[in-house]
């Protein structure tokens, strides 16, 4: 079958290149892959004889707005600024997720990687902060505390069956906070003097958000209202504007509305009401009712937080983020002066923090945790395992970038952060494969295979034994 007016031999054709893409983009790791070749070609473009070309791209002011309610800023800012916004929308949807159904919604689960990823951020941070603790240098120790999820997911999806589940769920969680941790330091460190006009701009989208919960708005496009007045009453109160897509994304429920059973009700009477309309041959508009109805319960099914990550994953994922690493990740080798004493302390405190900072802290805060009966290690993980998380933790890619925009205004400095961070990207996660490939098994214990196997899609049936999961939600209840 093919859609009406389209010609076979065209949607052949169309269909068969398709089809690679699609194979690709199932692959768990392809995100990573893209981001990686997006860097690639900035750091080519960047040393090639057209760099020239690369600094100009990214300078290119353009103009946005409504009537006199317009503001011009480079491409660079629009990117970083704006489309980074999105970036943290997902990951604040992520966050709340987490925090209600996931990992993160029992205390006993979430102790450690709560504890792995403050260790994680500590430890690198306090380095850096010993080997820069004055100079140009002085505010860039928040860059080596990040960690780029899509880079560490890669990795243990490339170590294959050799990973179990719980260490994917415990990587995910630490992950997951880590992202919480660099969100508020960027919110609260690497912002400017607050605006009061700015501050109520962005309290008056907050209040929009708690109306439109109050009297059941569903995330839509409505909710681009408060998002605007969000990142506007930001930028102008000198606090980043991406922290808007992390507050939208809290406020997006992660309980859906109807539900399993109320979808099937729903549309089984739509569903009757349709065959009856078209049985008395009505007209094609009063199908539409019954239809609507069908999309109203497709729609409510699952959350609104559910249908927002799926939605937006592939765009931040093969858009977004690639597109950030294009513009961020050229650093003109040519330009480094490494005869700078101040150059050489922000090189070694961004290497050396991500590197050793952050699996030492991991693995102590970790330890600690565990030593101390607060926490226990999930089903089928031991300190094997916590090593390769320690090491894939040191892929520092796309938040530490994101920070060192932020925090050095010197060029110099930053483009030798960004090769600190390139350098480090790329041994923490040689070194995390490597490890993988050495120290875990290739075929897992059957009692952990078995819940491996069993658990898929679920982030919690794995953790412990001893941890209970959260209590799933009656179908067809309201939201949170």
């Amino acid at each position: 079958m093919i859609p009406p007016e389209a010609w076979l031999p065209a949607r052949r054709v169309a269909l068969a290149m398709r089809r690679p893409v699609e194979r690709f983009l199932e692959i768990e790791a392809a995100s990573g892959i893209v981001l990686l070749l997006a860097a690639a070609v900035a750091i080519a473009w960047a040393n090639s004889p057209w760099a020239g070309s690369y600094e100009k791209l990214w300078h290119t002011p353009i103009r946005a707005g409504v009537g006199e309610w317009t503001m011009e800023r480079s491409l660079h800012f629009w990117i970083n600024d704006l489309l980074m916004t999105v970036f943290f929308l997902l990951a604040g949807l992520e966050i709340k997720r987490e925090m209600v159904q996931g990992a993160l919604s029992n205390v006993k689960r979430a102790t450690l990687p709560i504890a792995a990823a403050v260790g994680g951020m500590v430890v690198p941070a306090a380095i850096y902060v010993a080997l820069n603790a004055t100079g140009a240098g002085a505010r860039g120790w928040g860059v080596p505390m990040a960690t780029d999820i899509a880079f560490a997911v890669g990795v243990l999806v490339l170590l294959g069956k050799r990973v179990p589940a719980a260490l994917r769920v415990l990587l995910l969680a630490f992950a997951i906070i880590d992202d919480v941790g660099a969100i508020l330091v960027i919110a609260l460190f690497y912002s400017a003097g607050f605006a009061l006009a700015g501050l109520a701009a962005a309290a008056l989208g907050v209040v929009l958000l708690f109306a439109f919960g109050r009297i059941g708005v569903r995330p839509g496009v409505i909710f681009v209202l408060p998002l605007v007045l969000l990142w506007g009453g930001l930028l102008h109160a000198g606090i980043h504007p991406t922290i808007a897509g992390v507050i939208l994304g809290l406020a997006v429920p992660t309980r859906a509305w109807f539900g399993r059973e109320g979808f099937l009700k729903v549309t089984h009477r739509a569903l009757r009401d349709f065959q009856q309309r078209a049985a008395d041959n009505e007209p094609d508009e009063e199908l539409l009712e019954p239809l609507n109805r069908i999309g109203v319960a497709q729609r409510e099914a699952v959350s609104p937080a559910l249908r927002g990550e799926t939605l937006l994953h592939p765009w931040v994922a093969y858009g977004v983020m690639p597109l950030f690493a294009l513009a961020n990740a050229g650093v003109n080798l040519s330009g480094i002066r490494l005869g700078d004493p101040g150059a050489v302390a922000v090189l070694g405190g961004v290497t050396i923090g991500l590197l050793v900072g952050k699996p030492a802290g991991v693995l102590l805060a970790s330890w600690i945790t565990v030593r101390l009966r607060l926490a226990a290690l999930p089903v089928g993980v031991d300190w094997r395992g916590m090593l390769v998380v320690g090491s894939a933790a040191g892929i520092g890619f796309t938040m530490a970038i994101f920070i060192a925009e932020l925090a050095f205004e010197d060029q110099g400095i930053l483009t030798v952060a960004k090769l600190g961070i390139l350098v480090a990207t790329t041994v923490a996660g040689c070194f995390a494969l490597l490890a993988g490939r050495m120290l875990l098994p290739r075929q897992q214990p059957a009692e952990v295979a078995s819940i491996t196997d069993s658990s898929a899609e679920s982030s919690t049936a794995v953790w412990s034994g001893t941890y209970p999961a959260p209590e799933a939600a009656e179908p067809g209840t309201g939201q949170s």
